[in-house]
């Protein structure tokens, strides 16, 4: 399964919905993380907030490839595609285990397979370093398999097919 994740007009959620089953418009119309940690504890995997978010860490828990399409903020996601990120917390487990020869949180629900975003807007050289770095760390902390990372500098270039 694939899920994508995108930041975009209604004009594009549309065009992507009509190719993919499962895609997130990240248009804001939910809460931010809280940080209560109930979606590891209390409720695991499903988020205390009862809004359209109620259920993202088991969405994204169980998808095999997930796609993000974010507007670049300073070398990082956008605030709507970052707070589904955090949102989704759920899918580890508070226990660690060793990935990678670090110490990461235990996943609720095995690898996956790839981890693609695509970031549009201006990018710098800084920027972009940064963005390399922390796709590849979110790959890992997130037990996917492989990463790839896009810059088109305007998201009309961003063809709905190579997603």
């Amino acid at each position: 399964m694939k899920i994508v994740i995108h930041d975009l007009d209604e004009n594009f959620h549309n065009r992507v919905s009509a190719r993919f089953s499962d895609v997130i418009w990240a248009d804001g119309k939910y809460a931010p993380c809280q940080g209560c940690f109930d979606c590891w504890t209390r409720h695991p995997a499903t988020c205390g907030m009862k809004d359209s978010l109620h259920q993202i860490c088991r969405v994204i828990g169980q998808t095999d490839d997930l796609v993000l399409i974010t507007e670049n903020y300073y070398g990082g996601y956008s605030t709507a595609v970052k707070n589904i990120l955090d949102r989704a917390i759920g899918a580890s487990t508070p226990m660690s285990t060793y990935r990678g020869w670090e110490m990461h949180h235990a996943l609720r629900y095995g690898k996956k397979g790839v981890f693609k975003v695509i970031v549009y807007g201006d990018i710098n050289d800084n920027e972009k370093s940064t963005w390399k770095l922390m796709v590849e760390r979110n790959r890992l902390n997130h037990g996917y398999q492989s990463a790839e990372l896009e810059f088109v500098p305007d998201i009309t270039a961003l063809e709905v097919s190579k997603i």
